[in-house]
Parts: C-alpha cells; structure tokens; sequence
C-alpha cells in the first residue's frame, strides 16, 4: 500500500511540475468557459449556468497571481502553484470525507 501511495505522489508532483506546459497551448482550454464564451459558441447562455456563475470565483483566477505579470517564469510559477494548490485542496477534502466514510 506504501508502494502504490509513494507511486501515486510521485506521479502527482511530475504532474504539477509538467502543468506550465499548458501556456504552450494556443488558443483557449477547451471546458473552462465562462457565461460570455458559452453564449459566443452557442448563441445562449443555459439559465442555471447564468444564474449561478457568480456564485463562486477561483482562488487564482486565470492561474495567475492577483495583478498578473506577463513575464514566463512568473506565469509557470503561478501555474505550479495553482496545480500544488488543487491537490492539496482535493487531496484534503478527500481524505476527511475517507476517514468519515470508514468511521461509519
């Protein structure tokens, strides 16, 4: 079990290492619209998605420090972070939710 979890943070850390690559992309992130691109592609925005969508805003949005910075180390250090950032919420809320499942 040791084995399996060491093999599974190993291959998270190459993941959140590996995550600026996604400033090579051109174009947009397929998935990570917003109410304004969804009506551009669609012509509407859902009224569920319209009513709700500022309901929550991320922690880094844009994965990018508060003010930005347009220089590229400072951009995959924010990416890095955005990516330590996730895990660790996740991880958190998985491991109280596991240890609550396996009480009951």
């Amino acid at each position: 079990m040791e084995k399996i979890i060491r093999n599974l943070s190993i291959g998270l850390i190459v993941l959140m290492i590996f995550a600026p690559l996604g400033l090579l992309a051109v174009g947009e992130t397929f998935g990570e619209w917003g109410p304004e691109e969804i009506k551009e592609k669609l012509g509407i925005v859902p009224p569920g998605l319209e009513e709700l969508s500022d309901l929550w805003s991320a922690p880094m949005p844009d994965y990018d420090f508060v003010g930005g910075s347009e220089s590229m180390t400072m951009s995959s250090v924010a990416y890095i972070l955005s990516a330590v950032v996730g895990v660790v919420v996740c991880g958190g809320l998985l491991y109280f939710i596991g240890k609550k499942a396996a009480k009951n």
